[in-house]
């Protein structure tokens, strides 16, 4: 099991840049519910987000069985 509270916190664009898409893709993935995120304490216009390493593992991972 992964300690949660050392593990990775990743961006928004971190993990675009990981699954070669947009940033605007993840972000909806977020609000509807497919990925799984933080959100963290923002005054901004744009909402802050951070997804575990963990969590895109299991992304990770899904994808390459999913292409065997």
């Amino acid at each position: 099991m992964v300690d949660t509270s050392e593990e990775e916190l990743l961006t928004v664009q971190e993990v675009a840049r990981r699954l070669r898409v947009n940033e605007a893709t993840v972000r909806r993935w977020i609000k509807t519910g497919a990925l799984e995120a933080i959100k963290l304490p923002h005054n901004g216009k744009r909402e802050i987000y951070r997804i575990r390493q963990s969590t895109l593992n299991s992304i990770l991972t899904y994808l390459h069985i999913s292409e065997s």
